[in-house]
C-alpha cells in the first residue's frame, strides 16, 4: 500500500522534470513566414536589450505615406550579442529613435504588424545586428522598398 502511495508523486516528479527543457524554449522560427520577407527603409522608434530576444520597433513609409509601425523580434539574444561585440550600451547607442535603417523582416503567419528581424542595415550600408538567416522570398508589396 505504502509503495502505491508513493508511485503516483514519483510518477509526477519524472514527468516534471523530463518537461523542463521542452518548456525553456519557444518556437520562434515557426511563428514567421521566412518565404515572404520583405526589405524596407524604416525609422526605428525603440529597442529593447531584452531576454530571450531583442525588440526593434520602428515605422515604415507605403510609397502613399501612410505609416506602420512595426514590432521586431529578433533571433540573437542578449548573450549571443555580447559576444559578438554588441553591449547594451552600443546596441541602444546605434538603434536609438529617429535613426535611419533598412529592415528585412518576416511577416508572422498570424498576420499584424508583429515581425521577425531577419537584418538591420545602417544609413552607411553596413549590417548592424543581423540574425544570420538566408534572405529568401520576395518584397512585400505593402511597405515602400
Amino acid at each position: 500500500m505504502k509503495l502505491r502511495n508513493l508511485s503516483i508523486p514519483a510518477a509526477c516528479l519524472v514527468i516534471a522534470i523530463a518537461s523542463a527543457p521542452v518548456r525553456a524554449h519557444h518556437g520562434t522560427l515557426v511563428s514567421y513566414d521566412l518565404q515572404k520577407q520583405w526589405t524596407a527603409p524604416a525609422t526605428v522608434t525603440e529597442f529593447r536589450y531584452i531576454n530571450p530576444h531583442v525588440q526593434l520597433f520602428f515605422d515604415v513609409k507605403d510609397k502613399d505615406g501612410k505609416v506602420t509601425h512595426y514590432n521586431g523580434e529578433m533571433l540573437p539574444n542578449p548573450a549571443q550579442l555580447i559576444a559578438n561585440g554588441w553591449s547594451r550600451k552600443r546596441s541602444a547607442s546605434v538603434l536609438q529613435a529617429g535613426t535611419p535603417v533598412t529592415v528585412t523582416a518576416a511577416p508572422a503567419k498570424a498576420g499584424g504588424s508583429v515581425v521577425l528581424v531577419t537584418k538591420v542595415v545602417n544609413d552607411k550600408g553596413e549590417e548592424i545586428l543581423g540574425a544570420g538567416l538566408p534572405i529568401t522570398g520576395t518584397p512585400a508589396p505593402g511597405p515602400a522598398r
